[in-house]
């Protein structure tokens, strides 16, 4: 036997040990006894299982606190390792099934010098409501001979005639792009009746109307959908009117129930009744909605942040949010300033300039850039890529593995990574400073993940452009704000002068909440308070510390109103959870949700 067999032999025994002595500690409601297998240090990471939330409890105390509130409930039992475990210097690790009282579940486990330092467990179907999928699949041809047949086309036509008219949807998810489609489509598969409300008059359109040269940063390994991956011939980064063709294609073969040219109007929860009164215009109809649970799937963000800047209503050239900005056709010869340093930003600036625009970026505070190739190799590549399928990790179970680092450790596996991005473009690094542009790795130099979890926004992912910046192609203005803006120019914070044709605001979004403001009130976006953010008390994440992102995928302090969003991996790995919840409430289960989080911040 091998040296490196030995290892994996010793480690799996190690993580059966200690998965047959948790077993035996939790059906015998031992807490203490279930705590003391902990290391100091420990982190639990729950979704669903235990808590009917998305949970991180840290450290014993929390950990025994958890299990007070749940254990009876959850009633935990047949406690396995799945294959082998693996061990890497004092660490054993592998993957886990288990049960609970309603669902069957899975997790990752990793012990430190034989006690628990990190616990993931998940939710992965309800025992009594399978999904109708491989051998629960459906049989779609009705044998034998009947009078009152229903063709599938007619029973699809019945559905879309009844829903939202004489039947009511027990889910309205309000937002139809890739996080409203990816979670109808879980929501479909599990028999939740849906309607999913788009304004625009496609599926994929949201991606379709942005500036034209945007592709996607993350590539392929990472965007799959549920249930139907891409193709192998996928583009490693898909154009955006590709994926909105996608889109389009994935909501109509998931069938879903997808009113597009539909605007919502405004919402509001009846206490008495115990369903929501939205009140929608589809293609010019009103239509008053009565559903039990309301989603709002506008992605990770609010509504764009348009800065108030003097003189503004003075301009007399063209003005517009990123998300406004139509291409750069129209911009040949024009003086073109770009206010703001990230994606967005970058992205526009290189299409005006590839289309002979006269091209300066404010960049008023530090932007984290890495190179779209180093970000493969060194950070995404071991999760996500084509070495990784070809390891046997599949998108999901990579996703399971990402999301078993607890939050709080997350910094200390992901700054390796980037200080090895760092070492690796040096040269590059060098060249933009050289230019003058303001360089960060983030408030503790973990990178971009951390920087998209705190605060979503403050990062570029290169795939060009910086190029132009450090060649001066890009003109850049950077550490100086904008003092005023006249009719044909812009002054700056240390006096100088840009002139303009056209202004591009790159300059983010809100909070989600801000569309629960406009679409319901003020008060119900207080109540649910600020989404996205960790509380890390870095730069635009504000304490205190609350293990998981706000308000994201799980129970909000607003009974029945759900927040659904993020980069495709997200979308697609949290959607399960959410339909999940949705599902068990939909069939009358019990959902005690332990760790409500409450609310620190409004805006």
């Amino acid at each position: 036997m091998t040296q490196e067999s030995m290892t994996q032999q010793n480690a799996t025994e190690t993580v059966q040990a200690w998965l047959s002595h948790f077993d035996n500690a939790l059906k015998s409601g031992d807490i203490a006894r279930v705590t003391a297998l902990f290391a100091d240090e420990c982190y639990w990471r729950d979704f669903l299982a235990f808590t009917w939330n998305l949970k991180t409890c840290e450290g014993r105390e929390e950990i025994h606190a958890m299990l007070k509130a749940t254990l009876a409930h959850t009633q935990p039992t047949d406690w396995q390792l799945e294959g082998e475990a693996t061990q890497n210097e004092a660490i054993c690790e592998g993957w886990v099934t288990f049960k609970t009282a309603v669902a069957s579940g899975k997790g990752y486990l990793r012990l430190k010098d034989g006690k628990c330092w990190t616990l993931l467990t998940t939710m992965q179907a309800l025992n009594d409501f399978p999904e109708p999928r491989n051998h629960q699949r459906p049989k779609g041809a009705e044998h034998g001979a009947n009078k009152q047949r229903e063709t599938w086309q007619e029973g699809r036509a019945r559905e879309e005639a009844e829903l939202g008219y004489t039947r009511q949807p027990y889910c309205v998810v309000i937002g139809g792009g890739q996080g409203g489609i990816g979670l109808g489509a879980r929501l479909k598969q599990m028999g939740i009746p849906t309607i999913i409300i788009e304004r625009n008059p496609r599926a994929g359109d949201s991606w379709r109307n942005r500036y034209k040269s945007l592709c996607l940063h993350d590539p392929v390994w990472y965007d799959h959908l549920p249930y139907i991956p891409f193709p192998e011939n996928w583009p490693v980064f898909a154009p955006k009117d590709k994926l909105g063709d996608w889109l389009e294609m994935y909501t109509k073969v998931m069938e879903l129930n997808y009113w597009s040219s539909t605007e919502c109007q405004g919402a509001h929860y009846d206490e008495a009744a115990g369903e929501w009164v939205v009140k929608v215009n589809r293609d010019g109809e009103e239509i008053t909605l009565r559903p039990q649970q309301l989603v709002m799937a506008t992605g990770m963000s609010g509504m764009p942040n348009v800065p108030s800047f003097p003189g503004a209503e003075s301009f007399e050239g063209e003005q517009q949010h990123s998300s406004q900005h139509p291409g750069p056709d129209a911009y040949k010869g024009k003086k073109c300033v770009i206010i703001g340093s990230n994606n967005s930003a970058h992205d526009i600036a290189a299409a005006l300039w590839e289309h002979d625009a006269d091209v300066t970026m404010v960049q008023r505070s530090s932007t984290h850039i890495v190179k779209s190739d180093s970000l493969m190799e060194e950070v995404l590549g071991p999760l996500y890529s084509e070495q990784a399928v070809e390891n046997g990790l599949t998108h999901d179970k990579a996703d399971l593995l990402f999301a078993s680092i607890p939050y709080k450790v997350l910094p200390d596996f992901q700054r390796p990574a980037f200080d090895a991005v760092r070492k690796r473009d040096a040269a590059f690094y060098q060249k933009l400073e050289d230019a003058g542009f303001l360089l960060d790795f983030g408030d503790d130099d973990s990178g971009l993940f951390l920087k998209y979890l705190r605060r979503g926004s403050g990062y570029y992912i290169d795939v060009g452009a910086c190029d132009l910046v450090a060649s001066g192609d890009i003109k850049l203005r950077s550490g100086v704000g904008i003092e005023r803006i006249n009719p044909h120019s812009i002054t700056l914070s240390d006096g100088s002068e840009l002139e303009a044709d056209l202004i591009v605001y790159a300059t983010g979004y809100g909070s989600m909440n801000g569309w629960a403001a406009r679409l319901i009130s003020q008060e119900v976006a207080d109540k649910v308070g600020k989404c996205w953010g960790l509380g890390s008390d870095t730069t635009k994440d504000p304490g205190p510390w609350e293990g998981e992102l706000r308000n994201m995928w799980k129970p909000t302090q607003q009974q029945a109103l759900w927040f659904h969003g993020g980069n495709l991996h997200q979308s697609r790995h949290y959607s399960h959870y959410l339909a999940l919840q949705l599902k068990a409430r939909m069939e009358g289960l019990e959902t005690p949700v332990y760790g409500l989080q409450p609310v620190h911040h409004t805006a």
